[in-house]
Order: C-alpha cells, then structure tokens, then sequence
C-alpha cells in the first residue's frame, strides 16, 4: 500500500512550523526593524499584500482576493496530485507535499491578516534578498527538488 499519509504530513509539519514562526515573530520582533542574528542574516518582521518578492504589493487590494483564490486553487490540484503520485514517486511526492505545506502556510496569513508574514532576511553587505518565511523556504525547496527530478532523474532513480 502507498503511504501517501506520509507525504500529508510533511505538509502538516511545514504549515505548523511555519504558522509557529509566524506567531513568534509577530509577537516578538517590531515591525520593519532588522534584528541582527549573524552578519548576513537578520530577523526583520514585514507584511507582504503581494506574491514573491512583494510582486503585486501597490496593486490597490485587488490582488488579496486573487492570491486567495490561486493559492485555494493550487492547494487542491497539489493535493491530489500527491495522492495521484505512484508508488515509485516517493521523491516527487516529497516535492509536492513541500510545495503543498508552503502554499497553505502562506494561504492561512492571507486568509486570516490579508498579507503574508514574512521575518527572515539574508544580505551581503548591503544587498538584500527579499524577506522571506519558513513557507516560502518550502516552496523553494520543493519546485528546486521538483525540477531536478524533472531534468535529472528518471521513474527508477526518483523512488526513494
């Protein structure tokens, strides 16, 4: 039998760490004031209306509505697609519940502030990589494992 429960609850773990995060972050950091952790890597608590990298963030509200309903949307075709995986995807369906995890994590903010947390942001000197949460680190590492399996590994390589 295919345990895809497995895979649900690696979503599971995602969005409870990074609702967590979320929560601590909101409570303990003010907003917009960069906490330095290390010399490249500083806690700063922003809201973000709009998609990666604040794309859509000055859209006028719109965009919440439409975040909302592409993120819902997503978050099905993602969950059945992991129970759709085979037995031999376990690597894909590692992806996707990652994917899937990150996607409702930051589904849940949207839902329930209009904007997305986010609190970690990296820099070299003074360039700065967008602020980012434990979400978006999800869906990052799933779409990167996703691709690699798509350009690197056939069916018998992917099965874990």
């Amino acid at each position: 039998m295919h345990k895809r429960w497995y895979f649900y609850l690696v979503s599971t773990f995602i969005v409870v760490l990074d609702q967590a995060t979320k929560f601590l972050a909101s409570s303990n950091l003010p907003y917009n004031q960069p906490v330095k952790v290390l010399s490249v890597f500083n806690l700063t608590l922003a809201h973000n209306t709009g998609a990666a990298f604040s794309f859509l963030s000055r859209a006028g509200g719109w965009q919440s509505l439409f975040f909302i309903a592409l993120a819902s949307v997503m978050s099905v075709v993602l969950f059945i697609w992991v129970w759709r995986t085979k037995e031999d995807e376990s690597l894909q369906a590692i992806a996707l519940a990652l994917i899937l995890g990150g996607a409702l994590g930051n589904l849940i903010d949207r839902v329930f502030h209009g904007y997305v947390i986010d609190f970690i942001q990296v820099h070299y000197q003074h360039n700065y990589f967008p602020i980012f949460n434990i979400a978006d680190c999800a869906i990052s590492i799933g779409t990167g494992l996703f691709v690699f399996i798509l350009l690197f590994l056939n069916k018998q390589e992917a099965a874990i």
